[in-house]
């Protein structure tokens, strides 16, 4: 493309498909099956292989490296995919891989995340929009994070688990089961500290939805987490507290950090 900015020191193997106004910097390099939106920028030393997708305006910064393959024994070569949504911002040092066979073949990345210095994503995640990643996550693979969730620095979040929409991580956290949407979690194995009212009000949450997501945790602490939303799933209800029922009665291979009575 005539807008398009490549340094002389970086190679962009044939095959390639750059967007517009896409600008690629010092000593980078974008494989041949790398598609790079409009306006996505690469700063320098970044690399970008494999089947990988990026969408428009996403920014990348030094030294990350995207669609490498992924780190699972069990991965042979086989074609996968990296898809990366448009607006992110992708800082020094982030790993990002794409799918295996046996988890779908894809990892996909939403719209408009932040991902801190050093964090990392791995094969066949689904990362949503709006999610915050700080220095040093580890998300393992096969993880869902719904969107605007924030995971604090130095985390990590076991394969399989599943974080819900909306959701706070506090920082040196170890998450081994899924998290309800609107939890906030913290600690070296982490717990279900109650909601996460900062990220509620800043969505415009009312206090009487607030005050009703807080009727549900305490039923839900007080019995099975499935059989109490079982009961509760054919009653009248808000749609944040429908929002926790439809999590809870999902798919998962994993169980469920409890809310905590108190």
């Amino acid at each position: 493309m005539p807008d398009t900015q490549i340094h002389p020191s970086a190679i962009v193997e044939p095959g390639a498909e750059l967007g517009q106004g896409v600008r690629i910097g010092p000593f980078c390099h974008v494989g041949p099956q790398v598609r790079l939106g409009d306006g996505v920028e690469l700063k320098s030393h970044v690399v970008v292989a494999g089947e990988t997708e990026i969408g428009a305006g996403t920014a990348i910064f030094p030294f990350a490296s995207i669609g490498q393959a992924p780190q699972d024994l069990k991965f042979s070569g086989e074609r996968t995919r990296l898809m990366i949504g448009a607006r992110n911002r992708i800082r020094e040092y982030v790993t990002m891989n794409p799918g295996t066979a046996g988890g779908g073949g894809l990892t996909q990345i939403g719209d408009d995340g932040l991902f801190m210095s050093s964090s990392h994503v791995a094969h066949d995640c689904r990362i949503g929009n709006g999610v915050i990643l700080v220095n040093s996550v580890a998300i393992a693979g096969h993880c869902v994070i719904e969107d605007e969730v924030i995971v604090g620095g130095l985390s990590g979040v076991h394969q399989f688990v599943r974080i819900g929409r909306g959701a706070m991580i506090g920082a040196l956290s170890m998450v081994t089961a899924d998290v309800l949407p609107h939890g906030l979690v913290s600690g070296p194995r982490g717990q279900f500290e109650g909601l996460n009212l900062v990220g509620l009000k800043r969505r415009g949450a009312s206090r009487a939805e607030i005050a009703d997501l807080r009727g549900l945790l305490a039923a839900l602490a007080s019995g099975s987490l499935r059989e109490t939303a079982q009961l509760r799933a054919g009653d009248e209800v808000t749609a944040m507290e429908r929002e926790v029922l439809d999590f809870i009665l999902g798919p998962s291979d994993r169980s469920f950090l409890r809310p905590q009575l108190r």
